[in-house]
């Protein structure tokens, strides 16, 4: 005797597999999430600042006399 199949469930099954398939590719393909892009540009934006703020000024150019 054969097992019993409710096709109505393997057909939404089937569809929920390709749409989890599809968002995993478009994940893929387009990167992070954009909370972690802004987290990971704020982070770039604020390392920037400290070294800037640690940056020591260019010491002055000797003067030169031609006398």
């Amino acid at each position: 005797m054969s097992t019993v199949i409710n096709l109505r469930q393997v057909r939404k099954s089937r569809a929920r597999n390709d749409k989890r398939a599809a968002g995993d590719a478009n994940a893929a393909k387009f990167g992070e999430a954009k909370a972690l892009r802004a987290a990971r540009q704020a982070e770039a934006a604020r390392a920037g600042r400290v070294l800037d703020a640690h940056r020591q000024d260019e010491a002055p150019e000797p003067s030169r006399h031609d006398d």
